[in-house]
């Protein structure tokens, strides 16, 4: 069983001031994950700020303008302040507020740390501009970049004591992240196509006509475009499938925070099966009426009950 904590001591006016800034940075640049951590208890969701916070910091240095070079020696960089988290050697007047926040997380929960590290390996192969000949191949780099993501927010979340098939959580977790990366690159596909990136497996987009790529706002002449966006989102959606096995391990609010980021994406994901051509025109969001709708069913556990049910007939 994954140990919850629901509690911590007395928290330092240097460890406040460093989660104060990574619930800044969570605010600013991540509203999908803001939205679904603002159901945790405190403790909760200042760790998951400081794991956001972590993990921005990494996708910002491989997204930016500097010379691969300089990305990968920031990247390292940025791999030695993990390590100093994982030997407890960042102390609370650190200079920086990530290392301290996420230091004083790692103390807090039982986070597995290597999960970063991950991560950090997931955004060299963008570095070094890795592409996907197989579905297979793309998984690698989701589980680095999302999966891992997920498991470390277990680590967070924690399970319920005696929840039926807690030994698995780790799986659904990793799966539940595939799931949302899998959405982010349907959504990203025009941005990413600029940027010179592509993600989607070359088999798969040689089975529709698309290994031209996606250089503008229309499809590939003669491509089955729509056909490509249907076949992936069938893809995204058995993998939300097996992910939201997760719900019924979490208490109620982690559930609902889960619950409430992936009901986002899943929505996202209707979008764009509805009208595959939206995404080469631009980024496909919803609206923050809608985001609220879907963290309030999150909260009422609709989400999970849902789930309970179809396992308990899937057993019957």
């Amino acid at each position: 069983m994954i140990r919850t904590v629901e509690s911590e001591p007395h928290v330092s006016a240097p460890v406040l001031a460093a989660y104060s800034y990574c619930e800044a940075v969570t605010g600013q640049q991540a509203r999908n994950f803001a939205y679904g951590i603002r159901l945790l208890p405190t403790p909760k969701r200042r760790a998951m700020s400081a794991l956001y916070a972590f993990s921005r910091r990494v996708d910002d240095i491989g997204d930016g303008a500097l010379t691969d070079d300089v990305k990968i020696d920031r990247l390292e960089d940025t791999r030695a302040l993990l390590t100093r988290i994982h030997e407890e050697a960042v102390d609370e007047d650190d200079t920086d507020p990530v290392g301290v926040a996420l230091a004083h997380a790692a103390q807090q929960f039982p986070i597995p740390l290597g999960g970063l590290d991950e991560l950090i390996d997931g955004v060299l192969m963008d570095v070094r501009g890795e592409t996907y000949e197989t579905w297979d191949d793309l998984k690698v780099y989701c589980r680095c970049v999302a999966g891992a993501i997920g498991r470390l927010s277990l680590g967070v979340f924690g399970t319920e004591p005696g929840a039926r098939g807690a030994e698995r959580a780790s799986e659904y977790a990793d799966t539940l992240g595939l799931a949302l990366q899998l959405t982010n690159i349907l959504r990203d596909i025009r941005e990413d196509a600029e940027g010179g990136r592509t993600y989607l497996p070359a088999d798969d987009l040689a089975k529709f006509g698309c290994s031209a790529g996606f250089s503008g706002p229309k499809p590939p002449e003669g491509s089955d475009f729509a056909g490509l966006v249907h076949f992936e989102v069938r893809r995204a959606r058995a993998l939300f499938a097996e992910g939201y096995q997760l719900l019924p391990m979490l208490d109620r609010r982690s559930g609902a925070c889960v619950a409430a980021m992936a009901g986002i994406y899943r929505r996202l994901l209707d979008r764009i099966e509805r009208e595959p051509e939206a995404v080469l025109r631009g980024r496909v969001s919803l609206p923050g009426r809608e985001k609220a709708y879907v963290a309030v069913r999150g909260l009422s556990g609709l989400d999970t009950r849902h789930v309970t049910r179809r396992s308990v007939r899937r057993r019957a």
